[in-house]
């Protein structure tokens, strides 16, 4: 039996594309160049991540595919454009994580379970339609790689809605009343980069865990009244 290169962490960040995120799409650039280069600068955290950056409105597009950071040039470029479908990203992830994780596999890797991190600014517009495909997704007897989701909402984006979509009410957070947008998404990026820099570190260790930060200015979603 061929040798294991290593255990890998796979990280999807889902970054809200709709319209009413036109105005932040400067943050938004500006948060994933931040996280890009912040895991690069850590390249013993990037080689036991991979991380891929999906962005969503009535579909999902791929911005950057799974990626090893150390070796990865590029920058995810966002494009603002149409509503915001929820039923499109429970639909694809649960097409693309099991997939990604049996090419993990076939290059000779352990997985994980893979980590998603979503950001919102507003009510799905579908609807519930996405609550069927986010219980495929999270149910571990159909998906077997089925993800943790922390889910970050801001603006529009109510705390019982992240509180459904997060797979646990510890990863459901809201940007508190008055923040502003702009900052509330760099603030979520600066969490997003120290929570997988602290969980890669976190892979080293005898004790492998997932860390998740609590991003400044937005309270758990479990604390909203």
């Amino acid at each position: 039996m061929s040798e294991t290169k290593g255990v890998l962490l796979p990280a999807y960040v889902l970054a809200d594309e709709s319209g009413s995120m036109s105005p932040y799409l400067s943050e938004l650039s500006a948060g994933l160049t931040s996280l890009c280069e912040g895991l690069r600068a850590e390249p013993m955290v990037a080689a036991k991540l991979r991380l891929a950056v999906l962005g969503f409105s009535d579909d999902v597009q791929v911005r950057l595919a799974v990626a090893d950071m150390r070796s990865e040039g590029s920058l995810p470029q966002m494009q603002i454009r149409g509503l915001t479908s929820y039923k499109a990203v429970f639909e694809d992830l649960l097409q693309r994580i099991p997939s990604d994780v049996q090419w993990l596999r076939s290059e000779g890797y352990k997985v994980h379970r893979p980590v998603v991190f979503l950001l919102s600014d507003g009510q799905p517009t579908d609807g519930r339609s996405w609550r069927n495909p986010h219980a495929a997704l999270t149910d571990k007897a159909q998906t077997p790689t089925a993800p943790n989701i922390i889910a970050c909402g801001i603006g529009d984006a109510r705390a019982d809605t992240m509180l459904e979509v997060a797979t646990r009410p510890e990863f459901a957070f809201v940007a508190k009343a008055g923040t502003d947008l702009g900052q509330a998404i760099a603030e979520f990026f600066h969490s997003l980069t120290a929570s997988l820099v602290a969980s890669g570190h976190a892979l080293n260790s005898a004790t492998p865990q997932l860390v998740v930060n609590r991003p400044d200015q937005f309270t758990m979603a479990i604390d909203e009244v």
